[in-house]
C-alpha cells in the first residue's frame, strides 16, 4: 500500500502545471491584507465617521448565516455588468466568505463610505473610458479608509508609496499629501491603469502590476512559459498578488448582492453634494470652520491632504472642499480671512511652523532641518511626514538600512510648502542659509525676540482619536511623548480627556 502511495505521489508531481507552489490554491485565507485586518472598532469611530445610525428598516442585518451554494455564485457574478471578466472558483469562495462572514463590521463600513467615493470615482474612470469596477479596486487597497497606511509606507485610498506617487505628478511636501487627494490620487491610478493596460491588454494582469509592480509580473510570465492568462500564471506571483484579483471579484460581488448577505450600510454624515473653492493665500482650517460653522473634523474628512490644517495656497491656488450648502457663506467673507488677527494666532499655534512672510515662496525651494528620532518612529513615517524618499533620508544621513536608533538626529531636506520650520532647541543652527531665502533667513532672529511660547497646551480627546492621531496634529509631538507627558500607562485613552501636549 505505501508503495502504491509513492508511485501515485510521484505520478502527480511528474503532471504537467502540478507543483508545490500550484497546491497553495486550494489553502485557506491565512494571510489577509492589511486593509482588511484593520481595527474595525477604531475605524467607526474615526474622525470620518462621526455619527452613524441603525440600518434602514427594510435590510433586516444580522449574523445569521446565509447558505448558498456555487452554482448560485457563478450565476450572480456572470449577471453583473462589468467588463473586466469575474471568474468563479474555490479561490474567489474564499475570498467572498471573506467578507460576507468573517468581516461583517468592516463590509457595513465600506458599504457606508461608497455612497460617498463611488460617485467621484467613477466620474474621474469614466473620464479615463476605464472599466466603472475598477472602483471596487479601492476596496481591495485600503477598505475605503481615505487615512489607511500601511507599514510598508503606502498612504490613501490607493495605497500609492511615495517614489510612485510623485512619478506620477502627486504632490508631497510637509504640509500636503496628495495621495490623501481622493480626486488627485484617483487620477494618479487611472494614469497608471492605462500605462499597464497598454502593456499588458488584460485588466486582471494590470491590476496584479499594480499590486506587486510589472517587473514581477513579468517574472510569473516568464516562469510560466510565456502565459499571459492571471489564473496560468497565479503560482508564480508573490503570495499576497495570488490573493488580489479575488478580492477585486469578491468586493465586486460583496458590494452588489450585499443585501443577500444581511449585510446592511452605516451611515455617515458625510455629505453627499460638496462644492470646490480655489485657495489663493494661506488659510487654517480652523478659520474656515468658524466662519461657516462647520465641524473642523468634517473639513478634515472632505480635505484630508492638508496635513496640518494648513491650506498653502500661497505657492499656487489649493482647492477647499465644502459642503454645497456651505459654499457661498464661505464666500461671502472674501479676503477678511486672509487679513485676519486670527489667521497668525492659528499659525502661530502650528508647533514647528510659521509662515513666510510679504511675498510667496517658490514651490521649489528645500528647507534643511534637523530630526530627532522619536520612540516609535521608523523610516517609513518620516518619509510621509515631510514627504522625502526613504533612499533619499539614507543618503543625506549615510545609513546602510532602513533602521532608525531612537535619539539619533537626521538631516533632511524638505520641501516646506511654503511654511517655514522654526529653529527650535532641537534644530537649532540646523538650518542651511545656502538653501534659504533671506526672509526665511532672518525668521529665526525674529521668532527669538518673540515672547516666550508656554510649555504645554491642552486637548480635549474626541471620539475616534489615538495617541498616534492626536501626535499627527502637533508636529514634533510623539505618541511616547504624549505617554510620558500625561503618565500614561498605556495607550487608551477616552472621549473628554484632556491631554497636556508639549509645546515644542
Amino acid at each position: 500500500m505505501k508503495r502504491y502511495i509513492l508511485i501515485l505521489f510521484s505520478f502527480l508531481l511528474a503532471m504537467p502545471g502540478f507543483s508545490q507552489e500550484n497546491t497553495e490554491r486550494e489553502t485557506p485565507i491565512d494571510l489577509l491584507p492589511e486593509s482588511l485586518d484593520a481595527n474595525v472598532d477604531s475605524l467607526l469611530h474615526s474622525w470620518h465617521v462621526q455619527y452613524f445610525t441603525q440600518a434602514e428598516d427594510f435590510c433586516h442585518d444580522d449574523e445569521e448565516d446565509v447558505i448558498i451554494p456555487d452554482s448560485v455564485y457563478a450565476l450572480r457574478l456572470t449577471r453583473l455588468p462589468c467588463v473586466i471578466p469575474m471568474q468563479y472558483n474555490d479561490v474567489v469562495r474564499q475570498c467572498i466568505d471573506l467578507y460576507t462572514v468573517r468581516k461583517r463590521n468592516l463590509v457595513r463600513y465600506i458599504l457606508g463610505m461608497a455612497d460617498h467615493y463611488f460617485p467621484i470615482i467613477e466620474q474621474i474612470l469614466d473620464e479615463y473610458d476605464m472599466p466603472l469596477e475598477l472602483k471596487y479596486l479601492a476596496i481591495v487597497e485600503s477598505a475605503l479608509n481615505p487615512k489607511a497606511q500601511s507599514h510598508a509606507g503606502a498612504y490613501g485610498l490607493w495605497q500609492f508609496m511615495l517614489p510612485t506617487a510623485k512619478s506620477y505628478g502627486l504632490e508631497i511636501n510637509s504640509l500636503v499629501d496628495e495621495r490623501l487627494d481622493v480626486v488627485k490620487a484617483t487620477r494618479a491610478a487611472c494614469q497608471y491603469f492605462k500605462d499597464m493596460y497598454a502593456i499588458y491588454g488584460d485588466w486582471n494582469l494590470v491590476m496584479a502590476s499594480y499590486n506587486c509592480g510589472p517587473g514581477n509580473v513579468n517574472k510569473a510570465i516568464r516562469r510560466s512559459g510565456g502565459k499571459t492568462n492571471f489564473w496560468e500564471i497565479y503560482p508564480y506571483l508573490p503570495r499576497e498578488t495570488r490573493m488580489y484579483v479575488p478580492l477585486f471579484i469578491a468586493a465586486n460581488y460583496m458590494m452588489n448582492y450585499h443585501c443577500e448577505h444581511n449585510l446592511c450600510p452605516i451611515r455617515t454624515n458625510l455629505p453627499l453634494a460638496t462644492d470646490t473653492v480655489m485657495i489663493t493665500n494661506v488659510l487654517h482650517l480652523q478659520q474656515v470652520a468658524e466662519a461657516t460653522k462647520l465641524d473642523i473634523e468634517q473639513l478634515r474628512a472632505l480635505n484630508p491632504q492638508y496635513k496640518r490644517d494648513i491650506i498653502p495656497g500661497n505657492t499656487k491656488p489649493s482647492v477647499l472642499k465644502l459642503p454645497a450648502a456651505t459654499a457661498y457663506a464661505f464666500v461671502d467673507h472674501g479676503d477678511t480671512l486672509y487679513t485676519s488677527q486670527r489667521l497668525g494666532e492659528l499659525l502661530a499655534g502650528c508647533t514647528a511652523l510659521t509662515p513666510v512672510e510679504s511675498r510667496p515662496s517658490s514651490p521649489g525651494r528645500k528647507e534643511c532641518i534637523t530630526h530627532v528620532v522619536e520612540s516609535g518612529e521608523n523610516i517609513h513615517t518620516l518619509s510621509n511626514r515631510y514627504g522625502v524618499s526613504t533612499q533619499e533620508i539614507r543618503k543625506w544621513n549615510g545609513l546602510r538600512s532602513n533602521q532608525l536608533k531612537r535619539g539619533s538626529k537626521l538631516r533632511l531636506y524638505i520641501d516646506n510648502g511654503g511654511v517655514t520650520y522654526m529653529a527650535t532647541k532641537a534644530d537649532e543652527g540646523a538650518i542651511d542659509s545656502e538653501n534659504l531665502t533671506a526672509e526665511t533667513k532672518e525668521k529665526p532672529v525674529l521668532e527669538k525676540q518673540a515672547k516666550a511660547p508656554k510649555k504645554f497646551i491642552t486637548y480635549k480627546v474626541k471620539n475616534g482619536d489615538s495617541l498616534y492621531s492626536i501626535s499627527l496634529k502637533f508636529p514634533g509631538v510623539t505618541s511616547s511623548v504624549l505617554q510620558k507627558t500625561n503618565g500614561l500607562k498605556g495607550t487608551g485613552i477616552f472621549p473628554g480627556q484632556v491631554l497636556k501636549i508639549p509645546n515644542v
